[in-house]
């Protein structure tokens, strides 16, 4: 395995039979954090090969690539004993064994916690789920639209603009997806003092529906509720960039400083004594009004000449940024944030490195996104097996 690692996680292997989105970053964000992670593909590759999107080679889209850096790749049958055996050598050499597929077809490939933890007790064994065990949506199975409309995420929306809707992004899976790597983190946490593995269940259904109601449960906290759920700054339909004369501006003034230099900023200083704003308490009361005003006012400037007027009274706002200029971004750049690779089978691609940065040190460098199987021969040769039975699958399709 190449690739300089000195991350939290060196040392940690990982065996990855998870697809899409919600498990994949899951385990990118193990792998960028030191952990040897290998992905394990069904002979038709991870759905997402294909889902996400065009690339210059089938199977290895810019979407596949960005979710599935610094792991290798090996393509197993599981519907084939032999396959299922390999496996088994796989995840007893590991230290977690991380999945998406249904708790009832895991149990059915001999992969469930119960047998796992019989092989190896020190095994930390995460099965994400759409939803969790003991209810009645348990067996359903999940995507996160599906997730974003039953948890309330896509329903947010109604108040602001009359209908629901997705947000644009697999936020469901991202937000999950890390919450899993948190958890797993934890377990490791806990196994260095215990010595014993442990089996950890992510639903997401749940997480999502504690995500939503953390903001806005609100009145309805109280028993009886004082009032009715929502968060209104949220959902004010005015709860969103706001134009300006030659684009959009995002801005948030919260606090009485910050409120009170807007309305200077915005030639309104009396609405400081405004009963209706005096406050945080007030402003709150007060949302509707005290958005319009605002959205009302940045009308009348350009982005630049607001920005540069809300830094002068220290009001936070940023301009509002484009997909295609996103990676423009002059900070981003002052960062470093994105890089250049050259991959072995893609050529020139942009990419992005880790936000996240640890003092005494991480991953140098990125293994490249594996193609379908790319280390199925290798890994298994690590694992143990005799280069007659690694032919042997290759030869009859339980690998490739």
């Amino acid at each position: 395995m190449s690739g300089a690692n000195n991350g939290p996680l060196a040392g940690v292997r990982v065996v990855d039979l998870t697809s899409v989105v919600v498990g994949p970053i899951c385990t990118r964000t193990l792998a960028d954090q030191g952990a040897e992670v290998i992905k394990i593909e069904a002979p038709e590759g991870d759905l997402l090969r294909t889902l996400g999107g065009r690339g210059r080679n089938p199977g290895m889209n810019g979407k596949f690539i960005n979710f599935n850096r610094n792991k290798r790749s090996v393509c197993l049958d599981l519907k084939r004993p032999e396959a299922r055996a390999a496996m088994l050598r796989l995840i007893e050499g590991a230290d977690v064994f991380v999945t998406n597929i249904r708790p009832a077809a895991l149990d059915r490939l001999g992969f469930g916690f119960e047998a796992l933890h019989a092989r190896a007790p020190k095994l930390i064994h995460c099965t994400i789920l759409g939803f969790g065990r003991g209810g009645r949506y348990c067996d359903k199975p999940a995507y996160d639209t599906v997730i974003q409309g039953v948890s309330g995420v896509a329903g947010t929306f109604t108040q602001s603009n009359g209908t629901p809707r997705y947000v644009p992004m697999v936020m469901a899976d991202h937000i999950c997806g890390l919450t899993a790597a948190q958890c797993i983190g934890f377990a490791l946490y806990r196994r260095e003092k215990t010595g014993v593995g442990e089996a950890i269940e992510v639903p997401m259904f749940e997480n999502m529906a504690g995500f939503v109601m953390a903001e806005h449960m609100g009145a309805m906290s109280y028993d009886p509720p004082l009032g009715a759920p929502g968060d209104q700054r949220l959902l004010s339909p005015d709860a969103r960039p706001l134009p300006t004369k030659d684009g959009y501006i995002s801005i948030s003034a919260n606090t009485n400083a910050q409120a009170f230099g807007l309305f200077a900023a915005i030639g309104r200083p009396e609405l400081k004594d405004d009963p209706r704003f005096v406050s945080v308490t007030t402003r709150t009361a007060h949302t509707p009004e005290y958005f319009a005003i605002r959205a009302e006012a940045l009308r009348q400037k350009t982005t630049a000449e607001w920005l540069e007027i809300l830094s002068k009274a220290d009001v936070p706002a940023m301009p509002c940024s484009t997909l295609e200029g996103l990676p423009d971004d002059p900070h981003l750049n002052d960062v470093g944030f994105f890089t250049e690779e050259n991959h072995p089978t893609e050529g020139k691609l942009k990419r992005f490195r880790p936000a996240n940065q640890f003092g005494g040190g991480m991953r140098e460098g990125s293994l490249p996104s594996p193609t379908l199987g790319q280390h199925t021969a290798e890994v298994l040769r690590e694992a143990g097996c005799d280069p007659a039975e690694i032919e042997a699958m290759l030869a009859s399709g339980a690998a490739r």
